[in-house]
């Protein structure tokens, strides 16, 4: 049975919405599901920016990721190699992996880059949910997680902005998505 991968990121920011190339990822959330939603395996770890290793106030009051979440933290490279581990065991089954819009799949790309690093991901195909979802919707604009997740008669669970809840609660909309798809 093929499954699927639904990653979320949290990264350093602040109010006035810092542009990509300076924002770090801090927190990475994975779930592995079936076609049919179903959690099959889950990963998440802190990471320690390097750039600008002090949360802001609205960061930390977004997320509600602590200073000393961060503080104690690896680097992403050592955080990449624990990761692409855990996803090499279900690699064989991986169909493709998605998230809620495309910001996740940029922040990788441009951390893999920067950073010089190698992932399974670069292989496999990306399919932006939130996009997805709109035309599967027929909306005229794509919609925020929960707003779509209350559209599809849903409601979050867990705390939002949270990299492990947020990719667990996208993983629940894949299901209507694929079957739209026809995937």
């Amino acid at each position: 049975m093929p499954h699927w991968l639904v990653i979320d990121l949290e990264a350093t920011t602040d109010d006035g919405g810092w542009p990509l190339e300076e924002m770090e990822v801090i927190e990475i959330g994975a779930s592995v599901v079936t076609r049919a939603g179903r959690e099959v395996d889950h990963f998440q770890r802190f990471i320690r920016p390097a750039r600008r290793p002090l949360l802001t106030p609205f960061c930390r009051q977004l997320t509600r990721i602590t200073q000393a979440n961060i503080d104690g933290a690896p680097a992403l490279p050592l955080v990449w190699e624990q990761f692409e581990r855990w996803l090499g065991q279900h690699r064989p089954k991986l169909e493709a992996w998605a998230s809620w819009g495309d910001y996740d799949r940029l922040q990788l790309e441009q951390e893999w880059q920067q950073k010089q690093l190698n992932s399974v991901l670069a292989h496999l195909p990306h399919l932006n949910l939130k996009q997805q979802f709109a035309h599967a919707r027929q909306l005229k604009r794509p919609l925020g997680l929960n707003s779509a997740l209350q559209l599809a008669g849903m409601q979050f669970n867990g705390q939002q902005h949270r990299a492990l809840e947020d990719a667990r609660n996208t993983a629940r909309l894949l299901p209507l998505i694929l079957e739209d798809k026809r995937l």
